[in-house]
């Protein structure tokens, strides 16, 4: 009974083996779907296109984008937790992944435990955009219009709980200052709206307000980089200003459900890195002011657990929360 029993797990064992060397040297073998959790046309979708493209030349298959908008990404991302671990679905996810769960009363997946991260793709820093007839020219002077009118300057957003939401809440404890958030069915009407001078100040990314800051429609007091950025060296850090805490990054990164072969993981990783070292996926990518950056599964998964920790303690102090 022992030998056979010790043959059955040789065999299994085996077979294990077998399938994930065959899911590596094989793969893909059919068209991989990309499951982007947002509608067409935004940053994610172009960032997912445009590495689709490289992913599929270089790997003789098909990358499908599969646009899957609605509940704050949760849909698409549902979607890619449940899907067969095999390599065929996989998803790029940001940074909204890791805030989520401590936004919505429920979340039908776990951000962390329901996938296999691949690889981080690139990174962006938000900045801190105002319309000209604000009466502040930087982050210091901002903060210092703020104290004297407490709640009085209202600062728009993409929807509460957005990412945008929450840089507004992370500014205003951390610079122990008072606004009123204006909440909008997105990031694009919020920015139409400040453009327009109905709300003074909102937070978003330079792929979302690039036109509008380079023809002064719009002033950028302050960037969540670590250092100025050689594209803007007039624009000064947050931690600069004298407001702390204030380093974020808006991150993007392609998952896979958990359970994927480790070897196609890393095959995936590996075509990834190549395709974002190629020129034209740079200057893609550089266009919408996203900066390429790879690192390790295990340091992506990283990311996620700290992220969601960070994002879990703004939302708290915050009382923020979406039925």
């Amino acid at each position: 009974m022992k030998i056979l029993r010790s043959g059955f797990l040789l065999l299994a064992f085996a077979a294990v083996t077998a399938y994930a060397q065959d899911a590596a040297t094989g793969y893909p073998a059919k068209f991989v779907r990309f499951i982007v959790p947002y509608a067409p046309g935004g940053s994610s979708d172009v960032l997912a296109r445009t590495l689709g493209q490289k992913l599929g030349e270089a790997l003789g298959q098909t990358f499908v984008v599969d646009n899957r908008p609605g509940a704050g990404s949760m849909i698409g991302t549902d979607i890619a937790a449940k899907s067969i671990p095999d390599g065929y679905t996989i998803i790029l996810s940001d940074m909204p992944h890791t805030i989520n769960p401590s936004i919505y009363a429920r979340v039908p997946y776990d951000p962390i435990r329901d996938f296999s991260p691949i690889t981080v793709i690139g990174v962006s820093p938000m900045f801190l955009f105002a319309h000209p007839s604000l009466q502040a020219q930087s982050v210091k002077e901002f903060i210092a219009l703020a104290k004297t009118q407490p709640g009085k300057i209202a600062i728009a957003s993409g929807g509460t709980g957005a990412t945008t939401h929450l840089m507004a809440e992370l500014l205003q404890s951390n610079a122990g200052i008072k606004l009123t958030h204006v909440p909008y069915k997105g990031a694009g009407p919020a920015l139409t709206d400040v453009v327009a001078g109905q709300i003074p100040a909102t937070f978003t990314s330079m792929a979302t307000a690039a036109p509008y800051a380079k023809s002064g429609r719009l002033r950028i007091l302050g960037v969540t980089s670590a250092r100025r950025l050689p594209a803007f060296p007039e624009v000064p850090t947050f931690e600069e200003s004298g407001v702390p805490g204030m380093l974020v990054e808006h991150w993007w990164g392609v998952m896979a459900p958990a359970g994927v072969p480790g070897t196609v993981v890393a095959k995936l990783r590996g075509e990834i890195v190549k395709a974002l070292n190629s020129t034209d996926v740079r200057e893609r990518f550089s266009a919408l002011a996203v900066e390429p950056r790879t690192n390790t599964p295990e340091q992506f998964r990283t990311l996620l657990e700290s992220d969601a920790k960070r994002w879990a303690r703004v939302i708290r102090d915050a009382g923020i929360k979406v039925e």
